[in-house]
């Protein structure tokens, strides 16, 4: 098997032991904000979040739906602090509309993962979904184990070199 294989093989599975995911949004004025949400996702690779409407991301998205997701190695699994396994993508939020096929199904979702909080954010009005929909993203394993993700082929990763070609 290829280091690419191997490399592939460990992306497709990355995400799973995952229940939350590190996001970046922007404001109106530029200042960055760091969070993390519960999250589930889908065949596609969008990322779908359950997130108050009172938070400073959530506002964010409402200003700029361009949001940073990152999916990172714990620390104590790690055997390299500088190279820790990670994902990112690059995304832009959609508000899917309250009580619609697809809010209802992902809600289902949630509700599926993570148990009977949703009952309770299902009834609060100013819990909001959003997809994130992946534009590129990158896969980093380790030292120049890096690897490119392109918006069109998502289940596809490209290896980074420094060639500048």
């Amino acid at each position: 098997m290829s280091q690419l294989e191997k490399a592939q093989a460990e992306y497709e599975g990355f995400t799973q032991d995952f229940e939350s995911v590190i996001i970046s949004t922007v404001n109106e004025q530029s200042i960055p904000n760091a969070s993390y949400t519960p999250f589930v996702m889908d065949d596609a690779k969008n990322v779908y979040i359950y997130v108050s409407g009172l938070s400073t991301h959530t506002q964010n998205i409402y200003a700029n739906p361009h949001v940073c997701v990152l999916f990172i190695e714990d620390e104590t699994k790690t055997n390299q602090i500088f190279a820790r396994r990670r994902l990112s993508f690059d995304c832009t939020a959609t508000l899917i509309e309250r009580e619609s096929d697809t809010w209802n199904q992902v809600v289902d979702q949630f509700q599926q993962r993570f148990g009977e909080i949703i009952e309770v954010l299902r009834s609060l009005a100013d819990f909001r979904i959003f997809r994130l929909t992946p534009t590129e993203g990158r896969f980093v394993i380790g030292f120049g184990a890096a690897y490119h993700i392109s918006g069109d082929r998502l289940n596809q990763l490209t290896q980074i070199t420094g060639d500048k070609a």
